[in-house]
């Protein structure tokens, strides 16, 4: 399949920091509901932890790229999750969403500045309320994992709309 028609779903985060590992649960629900509704074909499931070569080499030439990640907000309201759309001439500031101390927001810059970026790419963002050492999920975070798998799944579906009304 021509990567231009690609789309990459990227959890970003850490399983083991407790919410960090929001972007990675997404994804694994993602995988389980496949098993019944199968993903468009040329559809990558990804999880990364978030270091920018490595972000941009999952959806570096794709044509829509969905990230999810966790966040800080202060004061947050954990579980809430925000979304943020950028094209090619939209870049985000350094570490805009992400809750590591070098990702998500470098990845955009650099991206951006290497004329990288996917063709369009979103970001959900998931407030967190634990990040320390261990394993699950707050129960407002791990409330949010479904909704917002299903929100992905319709975000994936639009834009095979969108694109398929488009001329080559």
């Amino acid at each position: 399949m021509d990567r231009r028609q690609r789309i990459a779903v990227i959890g970003v985060g850490n399983d083991f920091r407790r919410d960090d590992g929001v972007g990675w649960a997404v994804i694994d629900r993602l995988r389980e509901r496949a098993g019944r509704r199968p993903l468009p074909p040329g559809c990558v499931l990804a999880t990364c932890d978030g270091e920018p070569g490595r972000l941009m080499g999952l959806w570096e030439g794709v044509a829509f790229a969905v990230v999810v990640d966790a966040a800080h907000a202060h004061p947050g309201t954990p579980g809430r999750v925000h979304r943020l759309e950028l094209d090619g001439g939209t870049s985000a500031g350094a570490s805009a969403t992400s809750s590591h101390g070098l990702g998500l927001g470098e990845a955009v810059q650099l991206a951006a500045a290497l004329d990288r970026l996917p063709g369009r790419l979103v970001v959900y963002a998931v407030e967190g309320a634990d990040a320390s050492f261990g394993n699950g999920l707050s129960p407002a975070v791990a409330a949010a994992v479904g909704t917002l798998a299903e929100t992905v799944e319709e975000e994936i579906a639009r834009h095979r709309g969108t694109s398929a009304g488009r001329s080559p």
